[in-house]
């Protein structure tokens, strides 16, 4: 008796502790869901136009204020946010999954006190600038939120403090890099033909009572815009002499970006090693078409004068010329897009690489030339709070600017062979298919900061599937252009690190672009700029690849025979897209 009496007592007092524990969790998530509330008004207050774009609409009638005395409020509150988050919170009492939100939002608000102590982009960043011009008012013309009536109000609000919010612009810019003012330059063409083109056209559309307003204030907003494109030529222009290099805050961003624990010295190291063994199975595969390619040399008894980099290099490049003749012309560019990613989509159905593939289509339209800066596809995703499943990918088309001979290299740089895996890598699947089916129940948290690094690492995994698998029936010039796929990824992680952190010039990053990783000159110049203006963006699918290998090897070493590598894959993608050190830890 004395002994069921003590289980019992045990039981008992196992469920009481059981109930606090559960009542403090409730306690410390709610206190964390306020401070989330907190710090989501407080950063769509600041910046409404990406609010509206989020979905966001309680500030669709104001326009952002970078004034001093703004700016600086705005620090002091995401200090205040950041200290009551770190304080006042006790992580260890939240929830399993609250605290992957938590740690999520602890970066994201991190990142935002970076911009203001380190990156300030209101004063050294035009491109900045940019892009709210051009989406302050566009998605209240043409969004269906709300009603009609509303938005053309908050539309002539928002016109009504461009002239004003364009002033403080000027007074704010100070010495940009020279590259993000001759970008802004390029870029604000478009800008301008928004408001003088497709405005009237969209106030035409709007109701008859509120064309007038509109027209008035659109009527005040030209003259402003004309005035602030003559500051950048002839003003702003001249003194852009910043350093464009990050620097220590390139160190900090790609920590809080990554979400990753493994440092950055270490994943170069890999990614050096990757870029050594990646070259030298081109090789082994290049040697065969070599010696019946017109060879320069007989590859059993090579120059003695050359290095065995300087014979890998001459063989490699040789092939790849050879091959690069077939390619689709100008015209027929995007419609060869359209054919290869069905395909690549054919293949991996018929193949069946992957589960539970997206039941939708994929949107596909023309890339706005406001994010033409260095990428030729963008993925554009449901807003944050929209839970539809419309997914667009902007396209951008060949560059009207490019000489012909610029054209013929891109143009060769996409041909028939590595055409398969260029669409894996930016249409389908793509970054596409893991954000859909991540995204599918992700929270409010992972919606707003998912982790860009699986999402961009995930399609090179998927097209060495496909390699690996036989598309292209093992034709070995298609695993030869799927690896050069794979080579470009390390060398944009090692040059991101490179011209941020160190000291890589132009002329350095070019040649290494074409000499290392067989590059057209057009492209390594447009990979140059992509690099420079968005930070990490190139490092982005390596880390995620690389972080994607570990986690698979440990799934291996838990599932032994049973592994099974499409259910890794699913597996990867079931937790939504957490951060890269959590994910390791779930995987395992």
């Amino acid at each position: 008796m004395r002994k069921i009496l003590m289980v019992l007592f045990i039981f008992a007092f196992s469920l009481a502790s059981t109930g606090m524990l559960i009542a403090q969790n409730n306690k410390e998530d709610a206190k964390f869901q306020k401070a989330l509330e907190d710090y989501l008004d407080t950063l769509w207050k600041f910046y409404p136009t990406q609010a509206t774009m989020a979905g966001f609409h309680e500030y669709d009638d104001k326009l952002e204020n970078f004034s001093n005395r703004n700016v600086s409020k705005q620090y002091e509150k995401l200090d205040e946010l950041n200290e009551s988050l770190v304080v006042e919170i006790d992580k260890t009492q939240l929830s399993p999954e609250v605290q992957i939100e938590y740690e999520m939002i602890v970066d994201g608000l991190s990142l935002e006190l970076l911009q203001h102590e380190s990156l300030i982009p209101w004063e050294y960043d035009p491109l900045f600038y940019n892009k709210i011009l051009f989406n302050c008012v566009r998605p209240l013309m043409t969004g269906d939120f709300s009603n009609p009536e509303d938005r053309a109000k908050n539309a002539v609000k928002r016109l009504n403090e461009i002239p004003k919010f364009l002033n403080d612009v000027m007074k704010n810019l100070k010495t940009p890099p020279q590259i993000s003012t001759e970008t802004a330059i390029q870029q604000f063409p478009a800008v301008m033909n928004f408001y003088q083109n497709e405005m009237p056209q969209l106030i035409q559309q709007a109701a008859a009572s509120q064309r007038e307003d509109l027209q008035k204030k659109l009527a005040d907003v030209i003259p402003a815009l004309n005035e602030y494109q003559a500051y950048l030529n002839n003003d702003l222009l001249p003194k852009s002499t910043g350093n464009f290099r990050l620097l220590t805050a390139h160190v900090k961003m790609a920590r809080m970006s990554f979400q990753n624990l493994t440092p950055l010295q270490q994943i170069a190291e890999i990614a050096t090693a990757d870029i050594n063994n990646i070259r030298r199975e081109m090789a082994l595969i290049c040697i065969s078409f070599y010696k019946i390619m017109d060879p320069k040399f007989n590859v059993e008894s090579p120059p003695s004068n050359l290095s065995e980099e300087q014979v890998r290099d001459i063989i490699i490049s040789h092939v790849l010329d050879k091959l690069k003749v077939f390619h689709p012309t100008k015209d027929d560019f995007m419609q060869a897009l359209k054919a290869s990613q069905q395909e690549v989509k054919e293949f991996i159905q018929e193949k069946e690489l992957l589960n539970n593939l997206p039941d939708t289509e994929l949107n596909m339209e023309e890339m706005p030339e406001i994010y033409r800066t260095g990428n030729r596809f963008r993925l554009k995703r449901p807003a944050v709070y929209d839970d539809s499943r419309q997914f667009t990918l902007q396209i951008a088309p060949l560059d009207e600017d490019l000489s012909d001979e610029d054209i013929q290299a891109i143009l060769e740089e996409h041909n028939d062979f590595i055409l398969p895996f260029f669409t894996a890598r930016n249409i389908y699947p793509g970054s596409f298919v893991p954000a859909y089916l991540s995204l599918e129940n992700a929270s409010m948290t992972q919606k707003l900061y998912p982790n860009r690094a699986l999402l961009q690492g995930w399609p090179i995994f998927a097209e060495e599937m496909m390699a690996l698998n036989g598309i292209g029936n093992y034709d070995l010039r298609y695993r030869l252009h799927q690896l050069k796929m794979k080579l470009k990824a390390a060398i944009d992680f090692i040059l991101d690190l490179q011209i941020h952190q160190g000291s890589m010039t132009q002329e350095q990053a070019v040649n290494y672009m074409t000499r290392v990783g067989f590059q057209s000159k057009a492209e390594a110049e447009k990979n140059w700029n992509r690099i420079v203006l968005m930070p990490l963006e190139a490092a982005y699918p390596y880390v995620g690849y690389r972080a994607m290998l570990d986690m698979e090897e440990n799934y291996k070493q838990i599932k032994g025979d049973s592994y099974n590598q499409k259910e890794f894959l699913e597996k990867l993608l079931s937790y939504g897209p957490i951060p890269l050190r959590v994910l390791r830890e779930k995987i395992k």
